[in-house]
């Protein structure tokens, strides 16, 4: 089964945006079409962003955090990519979980990696876009 580690940015979005794809992702894994999973790090990260911008959809995210595992963060000390220290440890616990993607907006940052598993020990790193264009 595909185990799908989800940035903070597509938890925010899911929460902000109930009819858009981060939430679709996020639905179709609660009716058993994959595995979704995220880190501490990118919760806090998403609920910090939902209350400074969209305060009223609070409950939505911890409904949706409901849903999704959230496991430890990385350490940020053993990267095997070239990210800045923030995404460090995102990235690290989407190894640590064997995730088989990590779906992420921020195409800034790990653009240089998307779609390319072979830098990123075997994961995949995609948009949500992507990653359903390419179901």
């Amino acid at each position: 089964m595909m185990r799908l580690f989800l940035d903070a940015n597509i938890l925010f979005t899911a929460a902000h945006n109930p009819s858009g794809k981060s939430a679709l992702i996020i639905k179709l894994s609660a009716d058993g079409h994959w595995r979704t999973l995220t880190c501490r790090l990118a919760v806090e990260e998403a609920r910090r962003n939902i209350e400074r911008k969209y305060p009223h959809c609070l409950p939505a995210l911890d409904a949706l955090i409901s849903t999704i595992e959230v496991t430890p963060t990385g350490a940020g000390s053993i990267c095997l990519i070239d990210l800045p220290s923030k995404d460090r440890p995102i990235f690290e616990a989407a190894v640590a979980k064997r995730a088989t993607h990590l779906l992420t907006g921020d195409t800034r940052h790990f653009g240089a990696y998307m779609n390319k598993p072979e830098k990123t020990q075997g994961i995949i790193v995609q948009t949500v876009a992507d990653f359903l264009r390419k179901l």
